[in-house]
């Protein structure tokens, strides 16, 4: 299937929120996507084998030079729009990093970027929300030319080329949305922890789809998983921890996809579905796919590990950067080793809204 075609919406092998069986991990048979599988690792990996301010702007202003003043810290680049604050860089180690992250999801959806079932005739006018560096807005644009896409993010990463029928804009959509007219699909994908009121987000999400419309969301939940004992007592469940707690105490939760479902269902969204994808952090698996997978989540995760962590660690948990370096060297070591079977589990949520809402 094409990516300009519709989208059919996948179902877990097991359903979400379900509580693991005792009995040790096999690899199971399902039409589900491998990827929420238990997966088996391969016991012939070998480790060492080469592979593959002030301002204020409405929702709808345009790139202005003034949002271009980033703010630096610990040698590294953060947005410097309004007072918004976000704990990942936008240098350009980072835009790379987020567009290795395109790739791993289209590898992951084999070739398709969204699973909401859209249907083709009904897109009007889509919204990317925490649009990065635009490049899945694009990609949509490309992939549906009749209709309208909208890229909008706190950070002018974005490039100055795109389709006719793609525009970016700089907001921040944790203040009150001034959009003039709703949209048939709002898309987000890996915004967890750019939103502290993550009920606030959904709700607004509902208020702006057009009635029949879709809601997709697609995020990372801390901390880092693992179906066996391999994980245990590493420096990489205790980094995934520390990810969590430091989140927490800056108010941006990175484990908030796991009220996703439930919150666009109170919001008044309908066939919700959410299947609960896995990232293997190297190629451990046996699966030849996951293996793929674990590649590409290995080099998104390590290639910038220091940018992911830095705010979280220094600002959330106090730590000196100098100790944070120490420990990553150690977690970089453990996100490499293949005898630990550890993965990041990835929500894939999308709902719709009804042609007719119930007051």
């Amino acid at each position: 299937m094409s990516a300009s075609e519709p989208h059919e919406a996948v179902t877990p092998a097991v359903p979400a929120g379900a509580a693991p069986e005792a009995e040790a991990p096999v690899t199971t048979e399902s039409e589900a996507p491998i990827a929420t599988q238990v997966l088996a690792p391969d016991e012939t990996f070998d480790d060492n084998d080469s592979a593959i301010g002030e301002d204020s702007f409405s929702s709808t202003a345009s790139i202005a030079s003034s949002i271009f003043k980033f703010r630096v810290e610990n040698g590294r680049t953060y947005n410097g729009y309004g007072d918004r604050t976000y704990f990942m860089p936008n240098d350009e180690i980072e835009r790379d990093r987020l567009d290795l992250q395109h790739h791993l999801f289209q590898l992951m959806f084999r070739g398709k970027i969204f699973t909401a079932p859209v249907e083709r005739t009904k897109l009007h006018r889509v919204l990317d929300v925490g649009t990065g560096t635009g490049i899945w807005a694009i990609d949509m644009g490309e992939a549906y030319p009749e209709a309208e896409v909208y890229g909008v993010d706190v950070s002018p990463i974005q490039p100055q080329f795109m389709p006719p029928n793609v525009k970016f804009e700089i907001d921040d959509l944790e203040k009150p949305w001034t959009f003039s007219e709703g949209f048939d699909f709002i898309f987000s994908r890996m915004i967890t922890g750019s939103f502290a009121n993550w009920k606030e987000y959904i709700y607004r999400c509902f208020e702006f789809t057009n009635p029949g419309g879709y809601l997709e969301l697609q995020d990372i939940c801390l901390p880092i998983h693992c179906d066996d004992d391999t994980l245990k007592g590493t420096n990489l469940e205790k980094y995934g921890e520390l990810m969590l707690e430091g989140s927490v105490k800056l108010g941006v939760a990175l484990n908030s996809a796991l009220t996703t479902k439930k919150l666009m269902k109170d919001a008044g969204f309908v066939d919700v579905v959410e299947v609960i994808y896995k990232w293997p952090l190297n190629r451990w698996p046996a699966n030849k796919h996951m293996k793929e997978i674990g590649l590409w989540a290995h080099e998104v995760t390590i290639s910038n590990l220091s940018g992911l962590s830095t705010a979280l660690f220094t600002h959330g948990l106090g730590w000196r950067t100098e100790e944070l370096e120490v420990f990553l060297a150690d977690v970089r070591k453990d996100m490499k080793n293949s005898r630990i079977h550890s993965y990041w589990p990835i929500y894939v949520v999308h709902g719709r809204k009804p042609a007719v809402v119930k007051e």
